[in-house]
């Protein structure tokens, strides 16, 4: 986790919020283990159902209804939108199962994740706002729903470390 608090904090240092559903607080807490991470990250929202998923982080609610909150698409909106709710530079967000679901034909747990990053640029024709986001399915057959959350937040952590090392 160390190297998470190095890359968020190279220059340009870069400030991180999150958005979880599935993982509900365990990103956001794993985050705040660090020792200084008040330095990068700006805070969190746990939004679980779909009237907060919308009213706090732009969701848009049809496509959200179709796949019950779980999708690439409501992941990508969620990491949006919590850049966008915290004003930061990278945003995470988590959506899935922590269990198998029969109402809607989910046999193992999965979830998806994503990661924003916007960038502010001046240009010629003015300040421009450039937001780009990656989404991962990752799949977790034969676990119970917390070793399911903690696993997904870990991974959503590694992905951001992996990006910013590539970045930076």
């Amino acid at each position: 986790m160390s190297e998470l608090k190095e890359l968020m904090l190279r220059t340009p240092h870069l400030t991180l919020g999150v958005a979880e559903s599935v993982t509900c607080g365990r990103l956001q807490a794993s985050i705040g283990a660090i020792s200084g991470a008040s330095r990068f990250f700006v805070g969190g929202l746990t939004a679980y159902t779909l009237d907060e998923k919308v009213r706090h982080l732009g969701v848009d609610r049809a496509t959200a209804e179709s796949a019950n909150s779980v999708s690439r698409e409501v992941a990508e909106q969620m990491a949006r939108g919590a850049c966008l709710f915290f004003n930061c530079d990278l945003a995470l967000a988590t959506t899935g199962y922590a269990e198998p679901s029969l109402d809607w034909n989910v046999p193992q747990p999965f979830a998806w994740w994503a990661l924003a990053h916007r960038r502010v640029k001046d240009g010629a024709l003015g300040t421009t706002t450039e937001l780009e986001v990656l989404a991962t399915c990752l799949d977790c057959p034969g676990l119970d729903r917390v070793p399911v959350q903690e696993r997904i937040a870990e991974a959503a952590v590694n992905g951001l470390v992996k990006y910013l090392g590539a970045l930076r």
